[in-house]
């Protein structure tokens, strides 16, 4: 899953980062409101974890300002402020969660996880491709026809490349574009480890499930 740090303290905001993709997370950060906003517009977060008093646009604004647009994306807010005159106004702008500085990074984490379910808790599709079964909500790929099927084990980054792929199911998807959600804006590795990845699906759910396209990404497809 994919989270945006927006938090202008920038040892901070270093500090959650890397303790967020310790957790396996993929962690953009930014440090201004302006910023925070265009980010969070543009790209495709699982969660915003979002601090009150930033330069350019505060907390509150950016918050009230994807809800305006219809972005349901969860939002966590931080704050130094304290009192529940600000917990109401955080939350009014349609914040999801709130928690107030200094905090225990444990919180944090527990109270991040807590939004991500919640989030996974609504209702998802189910997509079959060929006899796979694929539930994005519940993160597991059942291989069908056998006795109550057999599920395939993949890791969360096996896992999150085949979604992106399932996500734009017959569409060529570039190797940036997996690069962007899987890993993040600032992955600066070898970018042939989608190939990598692409390659151990292959292996685990069968090799004419994803197509090359040369040049342009790979296509998932139902085998024939």
């Amino acid at each position: 899953m994919r989270l945006l740090i927006v938090e202008d303290e920038k040892r901070l905001a270093l500090s959650l980062a890397r303790g967020l993709t310790a957790e396996g997370y993929a962690v953009d950060v930014v440090h201004d409101g302006v910023d925070g906003l265009h980010r969070a517009t543009e790209g495709t977060y699982d969660l915003v974890i979002l601090d009150i008093m930033l330069p350019g646009m505060n907390g509150y604004r950016v918050c009230s300002t994807l809800r305006a647009a219809g972005n349901d994306v969860p939002i966590l807010m931080l704050t130094a402020k304290d009192g529940e005159y600000d917990e109401a106004e955080g939350l009014d702008t349609g914040a999801d969660d709130y928690l107030t500085k200094p905090f225990s990074y444990v919180v944090l984490v527990a109270r991040v996880k807590a939004l991500l379910r919640r989030r996974a808790a609504a209702p998802s599709p189910v997509h079959r491709i060929g006899e796979l079964r694929i539930d994005t909500a519940a993160r597991r790929v059942v291989r069908e026809g056998d006795a109550g099927g057999t599920e395939v084990a993949l890791t969360a980054k096996e896992f999150a490349v085949l979604e992106q792929l399932l996500l734009r199911a017959g569409q060529v998807v570039s190797k940036a574009e997996i690069l962007e959600h899987v890993w993040d804006f600032a992955y600066e590795g070898d970018p042939n480890i989608v190939e990598v990845y692409v390659s151990t699906l292959r292996r685990k759910l069968g090799a004419p499930l994803i197509k090359t396209v040369r040049g342009a990404g790979y296509r998932l497809e139902a085998p024939r």
